[in-house]
């Protein structure tokens, strides 16, 4: 099938190098944080609460934070059993941070604030649960007026490129979203509307009270030691899943939700960490894409997870299914500029990870009542 919807991220040095699952370095040539960040922006001796510690990003960047010595507090509502990492050298604790309460209980005595804590999923949940996806407000200008109150330093927001306008989507050759593209306002219903919002929340309590809050705008994360099935797994993981099911089943079927054709970026989770505490860390004031610049369409992105497995399957396509936009990916212009980096993990070698994490999941039984990973 024609390769069009495929697009090569412009070309940038790369310069991050991965020694080991879970283990991030920069090159030499990445470009350094200014001076002002570079005291003031270290998280050399502070303490750090994560809050959504249970969730995919989550669990990623707090045994990220861990290994590079840091004193880390690990926040989410969840039951400590169903998080997807629990890391014992954390101080874990379980609340509800849609309570003012439980925000301060959470963050006092902390330094630095990483907000990933939102009620999401993948499209399929989006779509079909907005005022669920709307009651996420809650966390974030909760542990906004917290960090006032308890006099945090730094405060990051995890958000989404569902903030981005509609009908800047509605082609599936996107040229890629650029950060001013998110106004005239026009984002994803529900989720994408809770983001915005909650962006300029962050931008208000550093103008008004001094935070220094920092606002990446997250492009379709996916890895290991995440979601998979039950209605939240975003794209990547859905298609592992399938696949590998038709593969173990023999049934050599695969339902594909829309027609195939729309087009996405998707960034593996080792650049999604490297690039949150960079942003962390910088002295970027305003919302940042942080993405792939390689987009493609679902057909290829099944095409290349068949390779993977070594099958083929007979498509079917539910065009009744929530599908979400028609195209959208991220335009690295201001990323490169500001850090001299940008997402690099090609999606082939992120699938082949993801693929072999998943298949060791279902080939493992595991109990959906058992946490996925304790360390």
């Amino acid at each position: 099938m024609s390769s069009k919807p495929r697009k090569a991220a412009t070309a940038s040095k790369k310069v991050t190098v991965r020694v080991a699952p879970g283990t991030y370095s920069t090159g030499e040539e990445k470009k350094k944080v200014s001076d002002k960040s570079a005291s003031e922006g270290s998280t050399n001796g502070k303490v750090v609460a994560v809050c959504g510690a249970g969730g995919f990003i989550g669990g990623h960047l707090v045994r990220k934070l861990i290994a590079d010595g840091h004193t880390v507090r690990a926040i989410d509502k969840k039951p400590q059993n169903l998080w997807y990492q629990r890391h014992s050298a954390a101080e874990n604790k379980t609340l509800d941070l849609e309570s003012l309460d439980n925000c301060k209980e959470a963050i006092n005595g902390v330094d630095w604030i990483y907000n990933l804590a939102a009620d999401m999923g993948g499209m399929g949940f989006i779509e079909l649960n907005k005022g669920l996806c709307m009651l996420s407000v809650l966390i974030n200008t909760h542990l906004l007026m917290a960090a006032r109150t308890c006099g945090a330093q730094r405060f990051f927001y995890a958000s989404s490129a569902c903030v981005y306008a509609g009908f800047k989507q509605r082609t599936t050759d996107n040229p890629g979203l650029k950060e001013e593209d998110a106004y005239p306002a026009d984002p994803e219903d529900g989720y994408g509307w809770e983001k915005l919002f909650s962006e300029r929340m962050c931008r208000h309590f550093r103008e008004d009270f001094g935070i220094e809050t920092r606002v990446a705008r997250y492009h379709n994360v996916y890895g290991p030691n995440g979601t998979y099935d039950g209605g939240r797994e975003k794209a990547p993981a859905a298609i592992c899943r399938k696949v590998l099911a038709a593969k173990m089943s023999g049934n050599k079927n695969i339902e594909i939700w829309g027609d195939g054709q729309q087009t996405r970026s998707f960034m593996y989770i080792d650049d999604c960490i490297y690039g949150t505490e960079s942003i962390m860390a910088s002295d970027i004031l305003e919302p940042i894409n942080l993405g792939s610049a390689e987009m493609v369409s679902i057909n290829q992105l099944v095409d290349m997870v068949e390779g993977i497995a070594g099958i083929k399957l007979k498509r079917k396509y539910n065009l009744s299914a929530p599908k979400g936009v028609r195209g959208r990916s991220s335009d690295n212009t201001m990323i490169r500029a500001k850090m001299n980096w940008e997402p690099s993990i090609a999606l082939q070698k992120g699938l082949e990870k993801t693929y072999a994490w998943i298949f060791d999941e279902l080939k493992s039984g595991r109990s959906e009542k058992s946490v996925v990973n304790a360390a």
